[in-house]
């Protein structure tokens, strides 16, 4: 199974628009970040993990030629803006889409994109096939899931494990309950928005706090916004089994 990060940014992205701070200005291509996502790839099937403003995109980067689900992790704009693309898979495979999330995600998708869901029908409508998740495994295709639920503020969200591999973007607590889905993990990816304290996000010193308490054989952060710093000379202070993830990176699971 691969995983490829599609974006690794915060909900600005990086470079923000009309900054001028190093990072943004910066010419390295590891400092340039796309809303967050991920692209999950077995032999037979591929599906996305959010689908925000970037996702169009984010499939030409990428050159996606199929797509067989989009995930969500929460409702907020940055997660879920770019959904109305997945049309182009809809018109390829003349079927609709399955769009996997929890009833408050439902809910927001049918506001924000409800001419997809009203009673009139009309050529180049995006195709939704809504599948609702609960807090337990479910599986999608292939591929078996395991939802944990993580505070964002006071947002509930859902991070994912799958095998050894566990996606958690938007969070700021986790309970001791939901904590216990987090053990013998291979694989971590976690928020770390910036340095100083957020009300809503994980900063760097609170991602590395966890890690160390997790203990996964590898860590990645993500989320990540200009505030945190250039990715090499941030990358540099890293313990030696934790990395800043970026755009278009990817590994085998």
């Amino acid at each position: 199974m691969k995983i490829t990060f599609l974006g690794s940014g915060t909900s600005q992205g990086v470079p923000v628009i009309a900054c001028n701070c190093d990072v943004c200005k910066s010419n390295d291509a590891n400092d340039k970040r796309l809303r967050a996502s991920i692209l999950v790839e077995t032999e037979e099937h591929t599906i996305v993990i959010d689908a925000g403003p970037d996702f169009r995109q984010q499939m030409l980067r990428e050159n996606v030629q199929k797509l067989d689900a989009v995930l969500f992790t929460h409702e907020h704009k940055d997660h879920i803006a770019g959904l109305d693309d997945v049309r182009a898979f809809n018109f390829k495979f003349q079927k609709p889409m399955d769009i996997y999330g929890t009833s408050n995600v439902h809910e927001a998708l049918k506001r924000e994109f409800f001419y997809a869901f009203g009673d009139k029908s009309y050529p180049g409508l995006p195709l939704l096939h809504l599948v609702e998740i609960k807090n337990k495994s479910f599986s999608i295709e292939d591929i078996l899931f395991l939802p944990m639920e993580v505070m964002h503020h006071k947002m509930p969200v859902f991070g994912y494990r799958i095998k050894n591999f566990a996606y958690i973007t938007d969070a700021k607590t986790i309970s001791s309950i939901e904590k216990q889905k987090l053990h013998n993990l291979d694989y971590l990816v976690l928020n770390a928005l910036r340095n100083e304290k957020h009300i809503s996000h994980f900063n760097l010193d609170e991602a590395l706090e966890l890690i160390k308490e997790l203990n996964p054989k590898r860590a990645y952060l993500t989320h990540i916004s200009h505030l945190l710093g250039k990715h090499a000379e941030v990358q540099s202070s890293l313990p030696p089994n934790v990395f800043l993830a970026h755009d278009g990176l990817c590994f085998e699971i």
